[in-house]
């Protein structure tokens, strides 16, 4: 019975029967056919990201990956000969500092989802906000401090903050990623985007940043004196790193206006779930209790770390174990260039063959990686490059492809509670951080029980072959035991697009 605005019943009106189901038979030529096919048309089109959309929202992610690039191939190279730390202490920043960015994702994905939606969204003003924050701590992180007695403590404090900054930049930035389209082929191909990019942020960051830094290192250094030991931190070096670390910061301001000038983030689109929403920390450990969840973020535990450590010690390794200082920066160009190309490939092959059939390709940097350690040689050194940048592209792109169906296929099994997609990502980030974190921090402490000497320019024999273990085998292991995880472990449903249309994308819920 139908009501009128008054709150008095209103006369029930009587409506003609339906037509019987033969009455709908549309023949093929029909005008009610042409339009049924143009609406069906339109539904499977329903989401459709435009090409400036997928750009803009790339180009977002470019400023961390510079800096992160910037970091990972040479952090260790200047705390250990242009700060002069001792290897010890180095160990100490590397593993503070990704503890900092991954004790950063649980309080990132808590704050994030407390905070009320504005008029340019909930996870936006999050990216908006740290911009000029990040861009300062990026700076000083580069920057020689007069003293020398803390600098530990220095680099200790500022790689802690740029990574906690790092850290509430990021995590808003990929959860974005499930509110852009409801349709799984866009979001993967936003995804694509966004990698492709971020590669090209890598490859510029590793690139202009290694190309200012390399009058700082290099034969010539140790050419100039003629002292075994420890060489002189000269001003010029000290310069070149300030001019590096600006290029790297006004990144960050530049990508995060294009950002938001091209992107919009959606609204939530279904109705918010009756009664109260689930709490942070009950829906934590619902997503750490979801099997394809947590099979997926162990498996990438180790091979993220691989390529973590693989990163971190290829210029150590070409500088102090092999013949190759004259090759760093054309190696990591290599590496660089090579992931970029190989990204769309891998996209193909993600549609064409499926995602797991897609990680072997990750496969491809063992054999690789330990031919490098046992024939350190310029040809050797270039294919091994090579390789592992198409290693590399895909190791990037997958997990970032897979974790949408996660969520989506976690939604459909609790269909009854709120959208935690924002807490799947943080916590992915928390653990595969933290798994760098311990990875980085043994393996540098190790070079210190190898005798390390900071700012020599030769090495003792034992870090010679530490430096190869940590090139070689120890990628190797970890790799392959990831590997093992990741095939084992079922596959998750993709669900349907009227399924992902039913799910309506909810992200907002309670965190009281």
């Amino acid at each position: 019975m139908a009501v009128s605005p008054e709150g008095t019943p209103a006369p029930p009106v009587e409506t003609p029967p339906p037509p019987p189901p033969e009455a709908h038979t549309l023949e093929p030529g029909s005008v009610s056919a042409k339009r049924g096919a143009r609406g069906a048309r339109g539904d499977s089109g329903a989401g459709r990201l435009s090409f400036c959309t997928k750009v803009c929202y790339g180009i977002g992610g470019v400023p961390n990956q510079v800096a992160s690039s910037a970091i990972a191939f040479y952090l260790q190279l200047f705390l250990l000969d242009v700060a002069q730390i001792p290897a010890a202490q180095v160990s100490l920043v590397l593993f503070g500092g990704k503890v900092s960015g991954a004790a950063a994702d649980p309080l990132a994905g808590f704050f994030i989802n407390r905070s009320r939606r504005t008029g340019s969204g909930r996870l936006m003003p999050w990216v908006l906000g740290c911009t000029p924050f990040i861009a300062v701590a990026s700076f000083f992180l580069w920057f020689l401090p007069p003293f020398t007695s803390l600098r530990g403590l220095w680099y200790t404090a500022l790689y802690c903050l740029f990574q906690a900054l790092a850290t509430f930049f990021q995590v808003p930035y990929t959860a974005l990623t499930m509110l852009l389209s409801p349709n799984p082929r866009e979001r993967d191909s936003a995804t694509v985007y966004r990698m492709t990019l971020e590669m090209a942020g890598t490859l510029m960051g590793a690139t202009v940043h290694g190309l200012i830094v390399s009058g700082a290192h290099g034969s010539h250094r140790c050419k100039e004196t003629a002292l075994p030991g420890q060489v002189a931190v000269s001003p010029n070096a000290t310069r070149l790193y300030c001019i590096a670390a600006t290029v790297v910061a006004v990144t960050y301001p530049v990508c995060s206006s294009l950002l938001c000038l091209g992107v919009k983030e959606r609204p939530d689109a279904s109705p918010r779930a009756s009664g109260q929403g689930l709490s942070f920390l009950a829906g934590l450990c619902l997503t750490v209790r979801h099997p394809p969840y947590l099979k997926l973020v162990i498996s990438f535990l180790f091979i993220s770390a691989a390529v973590q450590v693989e990163q971190s010690y290829l210029v150590l390794f070409c500088t102090h174990a092999s013949r190759l200082h004259d090759h760093v920066q054309s190696l990591v160009l290599t590496i660089l260039v090579s992931a970029v190309l190989s990204t769309p490939m891998w996209e193909w092959v993600l549609q064409r063959f499926g995602k797991r059939m897609s990680a072997f390709g990750i496969f491809g940097m063992v054999p690789f990686a330990i031919l490098l350690a046992a024939v350190p040689t310029a040809p050797v050194a270039y294919v091994v490059a090579f390789v592992s940048g198409v290693s590399i592209a895909v190791s990037l792109l997958l997990p970032w492809s897979m974790l949408p169906d996660v969520v989506d296929e976690f939604q459909l099994q609790h269909q009854h509670g709120p959208g935690l997609e924002t807490i799947f990502y943080s916590s992915y980030v928390f653990f595969t951080k933290l798994s760098g974190a311990g990875a980085l921090g043994i393996s540098t402490l190790s070079l210190d029980f190898a005798g390390y000497e900071s700012g020599a320019c030769k090495q003792a024999e034992q870090v010679v072959v530490t430096l190869k273990v940590l090139i070689g085998a120890v990628p190797t292991c970890m790799i392959l035991i990831g590997l093992c995880i990741l095939m084992v472990s079922p596959a998750p449903k993709v669900p349907s697009r009227t399924s992902s249309r039913s799910l309506g994308r909810r992200t907002s819920y309670s965190l009281a």
